[in-house]
């Protein structure tokens, strides 16, 4: 999940130190074991999701994949936070606690999830749509999606953090005329849920950190169809649009390699169950990325 600034409260706080873990081969593949724990779950939701359900309903059955999985949900007490998933709606960008609210058509909902499995984080999350979304939401869809794995093809060994951060800024906002949220960021993961470094949608090529072999990131797009400005309810975690409009969120954790970058949670498996759920429209990506999965 997400960065605490100074306006926002989200699950991780500023990081005191400047301490990035590279990862073994073996803590790799730990934290992959985890991320398909968390693909499982929304994978799920994917099959499951339908108007007139509710977020608590998806909330209770998404504890429970997990717990019989013998692992934890990662998020359900971190900070405060009351549930197992994110699930956000529509204007909402992240941090949607669970409600009893049924869901109608139209809506687009945004399910974060994280778990921890055998003393390793994984993190992932996905943006669906109900039914009949409109075209300028489902084209908002498309593009985060398709922006997500601009920033990934940038997290080879040898580029910058920056590198990844603009590719992501320079398709939504330059090409697309969306907005990238700022407060918010992606992070490092592994034995903690949150590790440095932190992973913005937004920067310049060639600067930040050096990316290293080994380096596991969750690069996660949050971009919204209006303006960038957002704003956070009273219950202390939701995150919305400033100026109500819809706000699109996708996530991967990765793992940095020397050719390409490693994918470790997996879409490919929400989208066949998406696929086959009549009340879900598909998300296209926009174009052809060379290591879209």
């Amino acid at each position: 999940m997400h960065f605490k600034s100074n306006v926002v409260k989200s699950f991780i706080q500023p990081p005191k130190a400047n301490l990035i873990f590279h990862k073994t081969d073996e803590e790799i593949e730990l934290i992959r074991e985890a991320c398909l724990l968390v693909s499982k779950v929304l994978t799920h939701v994917g099959a499951n999701l339908r108007p007139g359900m509710t977020g608590a309903q998806l909330d209770k059955e998404a504890e429970e994949l997990i717990r019989d999985h013998q692992a934890a949900p990662a998020f359900k007490g971190y900070k405060g936070y009351p549930s197992t998933l994110c699930v956000s709606i529509n204007d909402v960008v992240v941090h949607g606690i669970p409600k009893e609210e049924e869901f109608k058509e139209g809506d687009v909902v945004s399910v974060d999830c994280g778990v921890l499995l055998n003393g390793y984080f994984g993190d992932a999350a996905y943006t669906f749509a109900l039914g009949e979304v409109n075209e300028k939401t489902m084209h908002l869809l498309r593009t985060t999606k398709t922006s997500l794995y601009k920033g990934i093809e940038q997290a080879t060994h040898g580029k910058r953090l920056g590198d990844v951060s603009f590719a992501i800024q320079n398709f939504v906002e330059k090409e697309h005329n969306y907005s990238v949220v700022r407060e918010l960021v992606g992070h490092g993961i592994g034995k903690s849920l949150h590790e440095d470094p932190e992973v913005p949608n937004y920067g310049k090529r060639g600067n930040g950190i050096l990316l290293r072999d080994g380096l596991v990131i969750a690069i996660e797009p949050m971009i919204n169809l209006g303006e960038k400005e957002i704003k956070q309810s009273k219950d202390g975690w939701t995150i919305s649009t400033r100026d109500h409009k819809p706000s699109a969120h996708y996530e991967h954790t990765i793992a940095v390699r020397k050719t390409k970058a490693d994918i470790l949670s997996d879409h490919v498996m929400i989208e066949a169950a998406v696929d086959g759920n009549p009340n879900l429209q598909m998300v296209e990506a926009l174009e052809e990325v060379p290591i879209f999965p």
